[in-house]
């Protein structure tokens, strides 16, 4: 996770019922039941942490619990203490031994920037045209 002037902690007395977004990292030790929107940020799941919530972020690294979808743009990695159970999509994944997964896993492709098919086709008709063909006398 990034450096602790953008980090939340949310601590091992603490029960959370509704929606959590925002635009720091998060570190959770306590309990969320909802959802979880941190789009462009990192979520941390601790040993103690218990979440019950649909889960959307940049990375998330869980050794504690889930029981919902994770949903990651980056990475999620479970740790050998964790258990998740719920779908998961992700670039990259790592499972350590010993961590429990039920669900099902999608492997998200690359995002690929692609042109524009307006921009292709200004190039081609923007390209010198030789369709002249060659006569036996230019070809000497």
């Amino acid at each position: 996770m990034a450096g602790s002037e953008n980090f939340a902690h949310i601590g091992r007395s603490v029960f959370i019922r509704g929606d959590v977004s925002g635009s720091e990292d998060i570190y959770v030790d306590g309990q969320v039941e909802g959802t979880i929107q941190l789009s462009g940020n990192s979520l941390t799941v601790g040993p103690n942490g218990r979440i019950r919530a649909n889960i959307t972020a940049k990375n998330v690294m869980v050794s504690g619990s889930v029981e919902g979808n994770i949903e990651a743009g980056e990475r999620t990695d479970m740790r050998k203490s964790a258990v998740v159970k719920g779908d998961v999509r992700t670039r990259r994944i790592a499972i350590e031994e010993g961590a429990f997964f039920t669900g099902k896993l999608e492997i998200l492709g690359e995002i690929k920037v692609q042109p524009a098919p307006g921009a292709v086709a200004a190039a081609a008709s923007s390209a010198p045209s030789h369709s002249k063909p060659l006569t036996s006398e230019q070809s000497k």
